[in-house]
């Protein structure tokens, strides 16, 4: 017998958010560890708001929401706020009841703006990599570093000299519309004479040559190497020496609480005599790929790590494991929609990349907790 297509119409429901989430949904993992780290980083959250005034969106709801757009690679605040209208599995990751009115979305940028004065995404990834059974999968010995352009949202239209009478006497682009036509041949266009009126903070940068150049913030991660998951993460202005510049700052931080020496893979980039010194002095054995060539004048550059390290078996493994770190880029940028970022500013990009950051390890570890640790 054929059913009617009808909608049946009931006056009450019982059924709560959490009952339509199936029981091994991996948020179900993922929103306990969360609670977790959120319920240790209570103090810092609470320094935030004044004691007096409107209430504000909850601080708790609002990471857990930035959560879910890296998650689902939810393109714009505006669908966020959309997702969480209907979207039952959202509402109840979020902490929202089935009747709880949505956000404005101008609401939720600002709020979203509270979270730049603590430096809560920083303190939020370390709580997450502190708890306990995180932290049992994490080695204390072996880690790896990389970097990689985050591209700004600013076209290269807005990049002008910063000065009026600048030494190129171009006017700005003319024409019909918004989108004008510009022509920059034979000019020369540098971070040192040029700035972009829509994100003053991104540099003009590329990653290697023979690549385009384009507006972008440098983004850094250190690699706890046995599993893979992110130990700290920091976003920088671009230029030729931001990665291993922010290498050593991510490794002095690290530092602070160890004691015992540390191994360090990176690519050739970091081959650089200075940089190898400074890991030096901070305890490090630098894992760094040998980068031995000849220059373009005929001289033969030597690197800057020598057989005191290549020669040990550790050394050819911390070159194969450190590749791993290319998964989490490949994950922010394809999974986390993080290729360009909209938020404006190095502050705001900071926060969004330290949070997908920790979204990241955030995924991994449903899969990896499944696994006994070896």
């Amino acid at each position: 017998m054929r059913d009617a297509d009808e909608q049946a119409e009931g006056l009450f429901s019982y059924v709560s958010c959490k009952a339509r989430v199936p029981a091994g949904h991996p948020l179900r993992m993922i929103r306990a560890v969360v609670g977790e780290a959120l319920e240790a980083l209570s103090g810092e959250l609470d320094g935030l708001y004044a004691r007096l005034g409107r209430p504000p969106i909850a601080p708790e709801k609002l990471i857990r929401a930035l959560l879910l757009q890296a998650f689902y690679s939810v393109r714009s605040e505006r669908q966020l706020m959309e997702q969480l209208d209907y979207n039952l599995l959202f509402r109840w990751f979020v902490g929202l009841s089935m009747d709880a009115p949505v956000w404005d979305t101008s609401t939720f940028s600002k709020n979203r703006d509270r979270l730049l004065a603590g430096d809560v995404a920083q303190v939020f990834l370390a709580a997450v990599v502190a708890q306990p059974w995180i932290k049992a999968l994490m080695s204390d010995e072996h880690f790896s570093v990389d970097g990689t352009l985050i591209q700004a949202w600013a076209s290269q239209k807005s990049f002008r000299p910063k000065a009026e009478g600048s030494s190129d006497g171009r006017d700005p682009p003319m024409g019909n519309g918004r989108n004008a036509e510009a022509d920059w041949r034979g000019e020369r266009r540098s971070n040192e004479t040029h700035a972009s009126t829509t994100d003053p903070d991104a540099r003009l940068a590329r990653k290697s040559d023979g690549q385009s150049s384009l507006l972008a913030y440098s983004g850094h991660v250190l690699m706890e190497n046995r599993s893979g998951l992110v130990r700290l993460a920091c976003l920088t202005r671009a230029s030729g020496t931001a990665e291993r510049e922010a290498a050593l700052g991510l490794v002095g931080r690290m530092r602070r609480t160890m004691r015992q020496r540390i191994t360090l893979g990176a690519d050739k980039n970091y081959d650089a005599r200075e940089h190898v010194k400074g890991l030096r002095a901070l305890r490090v054995t630098p894992h760094i790929a040998r980068n031995d060539h000849i220059t373009k004048t005929g001289k033969r550059r030597r690197s800057a790590v020598d057989g005191r390290t290549t020669r040990h078996p550790v050394y050819g493994v911390s070159q194969i494991i450190r590749k791993r770190i290319e998964k989490v880029f490949g994950w922010i940028k394809q999974g986390a929609g993080l290729r360009q970022t909209r938020p404006h500013g190095l502050d705001r990009v900071a926060c969004t990349f330290t949070l997908t950051v920790a979204a990241y390890n955030l995924v991994r570890l449903p899969g990896l907790l499944a696994k006994p640790v070896p």
